[in-house]
């Protein structure tokens, strides 16, 4: 009996580690794009852009799938010195081999859309979500602001590799990539053949001009330092900067509307980066009044819940800015979250958040191939659920 039961276990054992490995996707090699440093479009050190890329077969093998990566930005000298040294502003440090999951993953049980199509993951070493054009090289700092060249060098690589001949295509970030995508929606779709179907997918991307807990502008004065710092201002939309200050443009709910490539709007409406790092920076709490609550939304104070409240609202009239458009799709939970399309559990399984009894994966999917529209917006914290809310950790730890 006893070595029936520890039978049984290891059988359920292997059987559950399999499915993890499994939810995980296969691991994908990195490609440097070494002749897009005679252009000078590097990374913030100098060294060249790069990417991981599955290729896609069968039905997918001429539909293409670019997911942006995201991981913030540096708006001066000197956080972008600190940058420059890590995964996020030097291809040096980037590991080889990432696993593809969610939005990515090579599976038709766990991406029953995008599974076979070529699934590219963009590295992010720029630190301005793709927009920068600096072109003189500070010779103290070697600082390289050529995230626009990266953008070019790596599309270019692409589209010479097949992408040229694409059926369909995909541009999709999360985070500052998710900004990116919708930054660079209009001019993806115009790298592409004209028959081509062409989308864009922004997940939590939607970051909004808010005020802080302390009345404070935080996010707009770091938005206009970035800016400044990379030269983006000429690499963002001419409709937006020719009429408000170019920070301003770096915000979706100046720029959104006048996007004309069809646009899936991916977000929590408590978006756990944008409560932690836009309502309550640090610098914003001295006090660090926030900081239970920032590490899990079940520690917040009644009155913490309420500015959060007051926040999602403050969110949805900024989304609203983008107007009633059927090409557009929207999926806005209600969770404590940042990034759910990467993430197999929040993309696409049984437990996965729903929104009108859907998973994202799901209302993508429909969207992306016209079976079904997709614009839903949750009920108010804590009403929904089948959420997966963020806890942190650390209350140290670097925000993603």
């Amino acid at each position: 009996m006893l070595d029936t039961t520890r039978s049984c276990l290891w059988l359920w054992l292997l059987v559950l580690g399999l499915l993890l490995f499994t939810t995980n996707g296969a691991y994908v090699p990195i490609t440097y794009v070494q002749s897009a440093v005679a252009k000078g479009a590097v990374c913030l050190d100098g060294s060249p852009p790069a990417y991981h890329w599955d290729k896609g077969y069968g039905t997918g093998i001429n539909s293409w799938l670019i997911q942006l990566e995201g991981g913030g930005w540096c708006n001066n000298v000197s956080s972008c010195l600190v940058r420059k040294n890590t995964h996020l502003g030097s291809s040096k440090r980037m590991v080889k081999q990432i696993p593809f999951s969610g939005i990515l993953n090579n599976k038709r049980i766990f991406n029953p859309d995008f599974y076979n199509w070529n699934r590219i993951k963009v590295r992010y070493c720029d630190g301005s979500s793709f927009t920068g054009d600096v072109a003189e090289v500070n010779r103290v700092t070697n600082l390289h602001f050529r995230g626009a060249s990266v953008w070019l060098a790596v599309m270019e690589d692409l589209l010479s590799k097949g992408m040229r001949n694409a059926e369909n295509a995909i541009l999709s970030g999360c985070s500052a990539g998710g900004l990116a995508s919708i930054l660079h929606c209009d001019s993806f779709r115009a790298l592409l053949p004209m028959g081509t179907k062409v989308k864009c997918i922004s997940d939590a991307g939607y970051f909004i001009n808010t005020r802080d807990v302390s009345g404070g502008h935080y996010i707009q004065t770091f938005f206009d330092q970035l800016v400044a710092t990379h030269g983006s201002a000429k690499n963002l939309l001419p409709s937006c900067t020719s009429r408000m200050k170019p920070g301003l443009c770096f915000f979706p709910q100046y720029i959104a509307q006048q996007i004309r490539t069809p646009l899936f709007i991916i977000n929590a409406a408590y978006d756990s980066w944008q409560i932690r790092n836009i309502l309550a920076p640090g610098i914003a709490d001295p006090h660090g009044h926030w900081e239970s609550c920032k590490l899990d939304i079940k520690n917040c104070l009644p009155s913490q819940i309420k500015v959060m409240q007051d926040f999602r609202l403050q969110f949805l009239v900024a989304l609203l800015r983008l107007g009633k458009s059927a090409s557009r799709g929207m999926f806005i939970d209600s969770c404590f979250a940042h990034c759910q399309t990467e993430m197999q559990e929040l993309w696409f399984m049984q437990d996965s958040p729903l929104l009108n009894k859907t998973k994202i994966g799901k209302a993508v999917g429909d969207w992306f191939y016209d079976k079904k529209p997709f614009q839903k917006i949750d009920c108010a914290y804590p009403c929904n659920p089948t959420c997966h809310n963020r806890v942190y950790d650390d209350p140290h730890a670097p925000h993603s």
